[in-house]
């Protein structure tokens, strides 16, 4: 029976999240961190919703209405309680006066409320973006992979790829770079794509050479980008480092994924399954949505607290850091936690509807569900 959970990609996504609040919380200038944390974010959801989709898709009592709607109620599960709960405690609170764009975030179109306004206000919910790129993903996405035929969702994924390339060709014509060039979902489904095109290889094939030998001068090309992105440069210029900053870490960020869904060994292989790892990994999540709420309050009481807070930097990092994991952790156990107990309900394929298997006693097919079920992402 396939294991509980994938321990390394639960150390990935600890991995992730931390890029975010390093960018939040402590570097200067730290959005391109973060925004790289959010990309292998993208790259593990792609991959884990298909792979967890083509598995169920495979089974022989697989049928398309039962497995779609599983994944929208456990989705739903997932993810709605505490992102609403988020919402609820802005609305009371009137931070940063949201309220009056509560709407936008509920319909999950934060990512083109903050395009078209482009500016990033209200800050406390501007986190959401990814959220909403995610949950945009969710609706369209499993209709793909159960109802196309299995042979062509290889194909999809390259061609959603190759869109969103295109999208970024365009952005030359349109002058003065704006948030719509990074927030519209084209700007970011060719990570949910790329990671959904790794899902559809086979574990046992083995990376192609050219794909081997290719990830280290991408990276080297990234961190060079990065190292001069603080730079003043023509528009030209600034759209190429734009375009390379978004598109050659992929490749580097899927080959992570790919290695330590197998298994990776080594130091970084057990550092990813370290206990501290795998547990910020399982409520990453929370630690993500909570963050830039934690920030706002810990802003507020600066003349209670005695390091700086105000300012990006190590006390930030310390304090609101510690609150976000606290808070992140009770709402993973008394709030999270009880709620996707309720997704055994909702199993991707019907129990005993396999030839000749006892209704009465589903055990062989609550084993086969359990395998489908346990790469259920953030």
């Amino acid at each position: 029976m396939q294991i509980a959970r994938d321990l390394q990609l639960d150390g990935l996504r600890a991995l992730a999240v931390s890029l975010v609040l390093y960018g939040h919380f402590f570097a200067a200038d730290g959005s391109y961190w973060g925004h790289i944390g959010v990309r292998l974010f993208f790259v593990l959801s792609g991959f884990l919703i298909t792979r967890l989709l083509l598995e169920a898709r495979a089974d022989s009592a697989f049928e398309p209405a039962v497995a779609l709607k599983s994944f929208y109620v456990r989705r739903a599960l997932r993810i709605f309680p505490p992102y609403f709960a988020v919402l609820g405690f802005v609305w009371m609170t009137g931070l940063e006066s949201s309220k009056d764009v509560l709407g936008w975030h509920a319909l999950y179109l934060s990512n083109f409320w903050y395009a078209l306004q482009n500016e990033w206000t209200p800050w406390v919910l501007c986190h959401t973006w990814s959220l909403s790129i995610e949950e945009q993903f969710y609706i369209v996405w499993p209709l793909a992979v159960l109802l196309a035929p299995r042979r062509s969702v290889a194909a999809i994924c390259l061609g959603v790829i190759a869109f969103s390339l295109v999208y970024r060709f365009y952005w030359p014509l349109t002058g003065t770079p704006s948030l719509a060039r990074d927030l519209l979902p084209p700007a970011s489904m060719d990570a949910l794509a790329v990671g959904a095109l790794l899902a559809t290889r086979r574990s046992s094939e083995g990376w192609s050479r050219w794909v081997e030998r290719s990830w280290v001068p991408l990276m080297a090309i990234s961190l060079i980008l990065l190292w001069f992105r603080p730079t003043a440069k023509p528009p030209l210029l600034e759209w190429l480092a734009w375009m390379g900053l978004e598109i050659f870490p992929l490749l580097p960020l899927a080959l992570l994924v790919g290695s330590c869904s197998r298994g990776t060994g080594g130091n970084f292989g057990r550092f990813l399954e370290c206990g501290p790892m795998v547990s910020v990994g399982r409520i990453s999540y929370g630690i993500y949505l909570y963050h830039a709420i934690v920030l706002a309050l810990v802003v507020k009481a600066q003349p209670l607290i005695p390091v700086n807070v105000s300012e990006q930097g190590p006390g930030r990092l310390m304090v609101a850091g510690a609150g976000t994991l606290i808070l992140a952790s009770i709402s993973w156990i008394a709030f999270e936690q009880p709620l996707n107990a309720l997704k055994r309900h909702f199993p991707y394929v019907r129990r005993g509807s396999v030839k000749g298997e006892n209704p009465a006693c589903p055990r062989a097919q609550g084993e086969r569900n359990e395998a489908l079920q346990t790469w259920e992402v953030r």
